[in-house]
């Protein structure tokens, strides 16, 4: 359940990123309301999993990875955004990392 929570966070994240973008910074009314309601979903949903107990390091090193790397993906699929073999491969580094984060915690 507690990585479910996390999944929802990274998706809450980046659903207020995306509408960020189209908030024209904050000068329309509808993506501002789903940017602030996404980022504050995030945020709660990020203090829950804490609360159960995720190491802080874990919890935001995944949510920080996968959220960047969504962010980008969406950027480059839909967004027009350029998305480089450089970026691409800083983006799997980025995951490396934080899989290694992991990892290196288990006993």
């Amino acid at each position: 359940m507690t990585w479910l929570l996390l999944l929802g966070a990274i998706a809450a994240e980046v659903t207020g990123t995306i509408a960020l973008r189209f908030s024209d910074g904050f000068s329309r009314l509808v993506p501002s309301l789903i940017s602030l309601a996404g980022y504050g979903a995030a945020l709660w949903l990020l203090a829950q999993v804490l609360n159960r107990g995720m190491n802080i390091g874990v919890a935001y090193g995944v949510w920080a990875a996968l959220g960047v790397s969504l962010v980008a993906v969406v950027g480059a699929a839909f967004l027009g955004d350029s998305l480089t073999w450089v970026q691409a491969g800083g983006i799997v580094l980025v995951i490396a990392g934080v899989l290694a984060l992991e990892l290196g915690g288990a006993h």
